[in-house]
């Protein structure tokens, strides 16, 4: 009996682990990401790529006149790091889903910006960022697989192409990067670092017990930016207050308190701060 039953036991746990396992085939549409960078600017594509396999694509598989995914499965994306020009259209940085429309001698270009869509069926024209026309060449080898890829990268531009069957678009991608260096330019070398990253340095070397002359330093240049900012006016009271300077930093932490009672966003807990530094100060 106890043999039956363990022989039961032991069918029903193969059964169970058969249930349970999942079957893993390849995808007949793999995914692919390919990656470029144009200047100083890095453009990504996530498509899935099908393959022709003796079918008639353009005008058949892929109808003309019709909102196509660029690929197959989810809607094909496409990344920018920075502001681009494609296809003469100004899009700013950020994720987008690449939809196409084919005809026989344009097709038309769109960037959309609802980036979860399976397919096109629940495409919505108000959501596009960008929409333009670019004329196809015919190909002279066939392209069994759809292929997207970057070529023409001269300088900080290039062209974004789409490849399938007989079929090439390309689509040509610029980015400012004389714009973008000379942003830089002016920073680095005109402005200098900015408040916050004043701020943080000087509260790196604060929590760190690093030089607090140098933390002093750095609070009072990104104090000196942005001299509406009262949380760091307390936190060089703080820096005062690890060097001994007491007085000073009473006086330090009224004028943080004084701010933040001022400021008509809110006190972000500073007046509370700053009472309880008063308070621990005023006890030396």
């Amino acid at each position: 009996m106890n043999n039956i039953k363990n022989i039961f036991l032991g069918v029903l746990v193969l059964i169970t682990a058969a249930a349970q396992a999942q079957l893993t085939t390849p995808q007949p549409s793999p995914t692919a990401t390919i990656n470029q960078k144009l200047g100083l600017t890095d453009i990504s594509v996530t498509y899935s790529r099908p393959g022709a396999k003796d079918r008639v694509v353009f005008g058949e598989l892929v109808p003309f006149g019709k909102v196509w995914r660029t690929g197959a499965n989810k809607a094909t994306s496409v990344t920018f790091s920075t502001d681009v020009n494609i296809g003469g259209k100004d899009v700013k940085a950020g994720t987008y889903s690449l939809f196409t429309i084919p005809n026989k001698t344009e097709w038309t270009i769109i960037l959309n910006s609802n980036t979860e869509l399976w397919g096109a069926g629940k495409y919505e024209e108000a959501t596009d960022v960008a929409r333009f026309t670019i004329k196809p060449t015919a190909l002279s080898d066939n392209v069994e697989t759809l292929t997207i890829d970057f070529s023409h990268l001269v300088g900080p531009n290039g062209n974004l192409n789409l490849s399938w069957e007989n079929t090439h678009v390309a689509i040509a991608v610029k980015t400012d990067v004389n714009g973008m260096i000379e942003k830089q330019i002016k920073e680095i070398l005109v402005d200098g670092p900015s408040a916050g990253t004043y701020y943080n340095a000087a509260r790196f070397y604060l929590e760190n017990d690093k030089d607090l002359n140098q933390a002093l330093t750095w609070m009072n240049a990104a104090i000196e930016k942005r001299a509406d900012a009262f949380w760091y006016v307390h936190h060089k009271a703080k820096i005062q207050a690890k060097l001994g300077k007491t007085k000073e930093a009473i006086a330090t932490s009224e004028k943080s308190l004084t701010m933040a009672k001022e400021n008509e966003d809110g006190d972000y807990g500073y007046i509370a701060n700053n009472e309880k530094l008063i308070a621990e100060l005023k006890k030396k």
